[in-house]
């Protein structure tokens, strides 16, 4: 057996793509290239699409799009004529009038092979079945010797779906060595044992070492954690990357009679509310930076959520970049002044204070004569929300600042935010974050500062912010539980309805008030409206608005409480079921 048959080294380019830029993402696999060359790297592998950038959505069914992606690769095969690494990487395809989900090979001044993704997702946040064709389990490529299995992201996640081709067995029947998966899998909280336990399932089934990369971006809603791993075939951790950061890290492998072993760095994985504030931060700042605005601006109340997102956007842009307004009226609290003016200069952000009195008479005045004779009610309160938004929006118009909306998880649900107002802006960095984890960030942050965030270190939530009642001080004295149960009561109901979809009966019979649920099932229904026009945000949980959880707006049903129906089985003809067989009639 030859030397290079023996050794084998693969450099995991956990890179930052951006979608629909070929030409810089093509410049970024020409740096990592450059890099695993100087490391002696015999291969580079990429994440999934990662010439188109994941999610490309409908744009990869473009024509144009399509063909400057093969460009792209075919330029960047040509290239490897130069004895360097090959290069897996993840592109679009089109073959025989067939688009695929593609990873190929590119060595010796071409294009080597080709795998085609076989099991296609179609839930949550993914609909590749409309966008691609499957592909065959093929076999593995061969790199230098070595024969290498390729699935694609979800040819390993056969958990999702009992229709699913078990790819890495095919992989494992027909020779291959080692598996490397090219992934694009979106961060939510947990999600890193999941992956772990996914890929401990396949080596399991194939005694086979297997490498899992993924990406590290933010793309509009969705957030890309990297966190790429290795696991030898005796299931031990054989490398660890970092998360929220691009690195490009060489891999040795090592032939040991008939199995290959490798060891590699072992990085220290943020988990729970230290993850979902850093992916909060990767998001913000991604669509700022590829989206190309100048920096972002946001309303400071002195209240929680709009500390948080200033803290957030000064952690992910640097404090030159955001801009603090404070637009208090006559219910403004003098403390909620104080508090915003300290935040704001903990953080180092640009601030100024615009009292909006005179555009809130003016409003009234002009309604004066529609609303003579009607009592004062939640219009008074919205009209002050609406002036705020628009004031915000004048000022981004004219600057260029993207507007940062800071409406919370809990708020969304139940409708709690008013459409032209506070919900005005580009972006939510706390879309999917429940209130009562609003404040567990907020003291989360006050002691620790994730990696690369650009914010400074230490206290910079005053902690008057946090302990106060929260209020939207749109009248006097008021407090958000006028309105809204207390938030742990209110986030426990959303969690059941929103993640886990149960039934009212059950959240009753797990102990909650059956009125109160029915409420905020009611509310969470009817602001159905609102969260279809509202800015997209970072997704973090199981279920977020929008990708994930897609429901109408014009919708009659209501879940009524009460036991559901059981289905009368008596009534469907065993013959009548569902078969492959011909109608008979």
């Amino acid at each position: 057996m030859s030397e290079r048959a023996s050794n084998f080294s693969v450099a995991l380019a956990q890179l930052n793509p951006t979608v629909g830029d070929i030409a810089g993402n093509a410049a970024k696999v020409r740096e990592a290239r450059a890099q695993a060359m100087r490391d002696g790297a015999d291969l580079v592998l990429f994440p999934e699409l990662f010439i188109s950038g994941y999610p490309p959505e409908d744009l990869v069914l473009k024509p144009a799009f399509q063909a400057a992606c093969r460009a792209a690769i075919e330029e960047l095969a040509r290239e490897t004529a130069d004895g360097g690494p090959a290069l897996l990487i993840g592109t679009p395809w089109v073959e025989d009038g067939k688009l695929y989900n593609a990873c190929a090979l590119l060595d010796g001044g071409g294009i080597a092979s080709l795998r085609f993704k076989c099991n296609l997702p179609n839930y949550g946040v993914f609909d590749e079945k409309r966008l691609f064709v499957r592909g065959p389990a093929a076999g593995p490529v061969t790199v230098r010797g070595v024969r290498i299995g390729v699935p694609i992201c979800e040819d390993i996640w056969l958990e999702e779906s009992e229709d699913y081709e078990n790819v890495v067995e095919t992989l494992a029947e027909t020779g291959a060595e080692i598996i490397l998966v090219p992934n694009a899998s979106p961060y939510a909280r947990d999600k890193g044992d999941v992956r772990l336990s996914v890929a401990v399932a396949r080596v399991t089934e194939s005694g086979l070492p297997l490498v899992y990369l993924n990406q590290i971006c933010g793309q509009d809603e969705l957030v890309f954690d990297g966190a790429s791993f290795a696991l030898n075939g005796d299931l031990t951790l054989a490398a660890q990357l970092p998360a929220f950061a691009e690195t490009v890290t060489t891999l040795r492998f090592t032939k040991h009679g008939d199995d290959w072993r490798c060891a590699g760095p072992i990085a220290q994985l943020p988990e729970g509310d230290k993850a979902d504030y850093s992916a909060c931060v990767l998001g913000l700042r991604d669509y700022v930076g590829k989206n190309a605005f100048p920096g972002v601006l946001l309303g400071i109340s002195g209240g929680i959520d709009s500390a948080l997102c200033a803290a957030i956007a000064v952690d992910a842009l640097g404090a030159d970049q955001v801009h603090g307004v404070m637009l208090p009226y006559r219910y403004t609290a003098h403390s909620s002044i104080a508090d915003a003016g300290e935040l704001a200069g903990h953080l180092g952000l640009r601030y100024e204070v615009l009292p909006i009195a005179d555009a809130v008479n003016g409003f009234e005045t002009i309604l004066s004569d529609i609303f003579k004779n009607l009592p004062p009610d939640i219009t008074e309160e919205n009209l002050q929300a609406r002036t705020r938004g628009t004031l915000l929006m004048a000022i981004s118009n004219k600057t260029g600042l993207m507007v940062v909306t800071t409406g919370n998880k809990s708020e969304m649900s139940v409708g709690y935010a008013t459409l032209y107002g506070d919900m005005n802006g580009g972006f939510n960095p706390i879309k999917d974050i429940y209130k009562t984890q609003v404040f567990r960030l907020a003291r989360l942050r006050n002691t620790w500062k994730p990696d690369g965030a650009l914010g400074p270190s230490g206290e910079i939530i005053p902690p008057d912010i946090i302990t106060r009642p929260p209020t939207a001080e749109l009248r006097e004295n008021q407090t958000d539980q006028d309105s809204l149960p207390p938030y742990d009561v209110l986030d426990a109901v959303l969690e059941r309805l929103v993640e886990r979809e149960e039934p009212l009966e059950a959240i009753v019979v797990a102990g909650f008030d059956r009125e109160m649920v029915a409420r905020i099932d009611h509310l969470l229904n009817i602001a159905e409206y609102k969260r279809r026009q509202a800015a997209p945000g970072v997704k973090v949980t199981r279920k977020n608005f929008g990708r994930d959880r897609r429901y109408p707006v014009t919708n009659r049903f209501r879940d009524r409480g009460g036991p559901l129906p059981e289905p009368d089985e008596t009534l469907v003809s065993r013959g009548g079921r569902a078969s492959t067989d011909a109608f008979e009639g």
